[in-house]
């Protein structure tokens, strides 16, 4: 089993770590009613989701 030699400082480890950021959503436009939302999920707004609306909640407040 491998073991350190040494204790690798805070500012080595933070080095190292540099590379892992997080990236920014990806945002679409819903079809129906052009409002921002995340891909390959149901428009918030509107509830359509590849070309009909699949929130049953939406459908009482039409």
């Amino acid at each position: 089993m491998a073991v350190p030699k040494q204790k690798s400082s805070k500012a080595r480890g933070r080095k190292r770590r540099t590379h892992y950021k997080t990236s920014a959503p990806t945002i679409t436009l819903c079809s129906e009613c052009q409002e921002s939302k995340l891909p390959h999920r149901a428009c918030p707004e509107c509830g359509a989701y590849n070309g009909r609306n699949v929130n049953t909640d939406m459908d009482a407040d039409d």
